[in-house]
């Protein structure tokens, strides 16, 4: 076991730059946009990251390379040889962070305790609140690589769902499906950003907008997070989180392990796969 233990799901600017130096700790960037962002998180990496940061690229190298639908979970052979290239070994620790705040690195986050993997931790307000806090950045010249990992995935099959898990659901009330994506494109009151989806939301799904659970760019305290998903998910309901394409799901299910919900369950497709045109039952 490792002798640096992490506080919680989330950590701050100044326990990750207190531990920084520690031989156990493994630091990922796990940035991505929509393409209508115009960034490139890799290229963006390579020039500002914090120290020894590797680059996780769920959208490409550690994806379902099968799958016509965007960044889904490979299989655990697939993720083992990918996260042993960045380094990650059985006794590590893990803290994953984004360049937007708190995005896409909870996706990360997920899919690492979807591989078994559970010393991991999401750097609460991501590389911005690093850079208010003061803390240095460097560039990829900067940055030495390490030696390959020796972790080994087995995937934990219900931390992923897919759309026959979640039609079955919609009838079954000790089960609770909130959606992440903003309020107008759960109604349908705006076009998809991703051409040819339909609008609306599954029926019966609740609308959690992930920005609700932050607070000047941090996550809310747990107190206020009970709160929230108290209002949403019934006491001793599954829940089942979506959103557009299976990552900004994985911020509220981090919000809802923060708030002590533990069956957990983050539909992959999401509404790139349900959306579009077919049988799945839309409002």
């Amino acid at each position: 076991m490792s002798e640096l233990q992490l506080p919680d799901a989330i950590v701050s600017s100044e326990w990750l730059h207190q531990h920084i130096n520690h031989p156990d700790l493994l630091v990922f960037d796990a940035s991505w946009h929509m393409p209508s962002a115009n960034r490139d998180a890799f290229t963006e990496w390579q020039h500002e990251q914090i120290k020894n940061a590797r680059f996780f690229d769920f959208d490409s190298a550690i994806s379902d390379p099968d799958s016509d639908l965007p960044h889904m979970m490979p299989d655990a052979e697939h993720f083992t040889r990918e996260v042993q290239k960045l380094g990650l070994n059985h006794d590590s620790q893990v803290v994953v962070y984004d360049s937007v705040g708190m995005f896409s690195s909870p996706r990360v986050w997920w899919m690492l305790k979807a591989m078994g993997f559970d010393a991991c931790a999401v750097l609460d307000s991501g590389l911005p609140a690093w850079k208010r806090a003061g803390f240095a950045t460097c560039s990829l010249i900067e940055s030495i690589p390490g030696p390959p990992g020796n972790y080994i995935a087995a995937r934990v099959e219900s931390s992923f769902c897919d759309s026959q898990v979640v039609l079955a659901a919609l009838d079954d009330a000790s089960t609770s499906i909130l959606d992440a994506r903003p309020a107008e494109r759960f109604h349908g009151e705006v076009e998809e950003p991703r051409a040819g989806l339909r609008r609306g939301h599954m029926p019966g799904a609740g609308n959690l907008p992930f920005p609700d659970l932050f607070a000047d760019g941090l996550m809310k305290p747990k107190s206020e997070l009970e709160v929230i998903f108290s209002q949403l998910i019934p006491t001793g309901n599954r829940a089942i989180f979506s959103c557009g394409s299976g990552v900004t799901a994985c911020v509220i299910a981090l919000g809802a392990h923060l708030a002590g919900y533990q069956d957990i369950s983050v539909y992959d497709g999401s509404w790139c796969e349900w959306g579009q045109p077919g049988d799945l039952p839309v409002e």
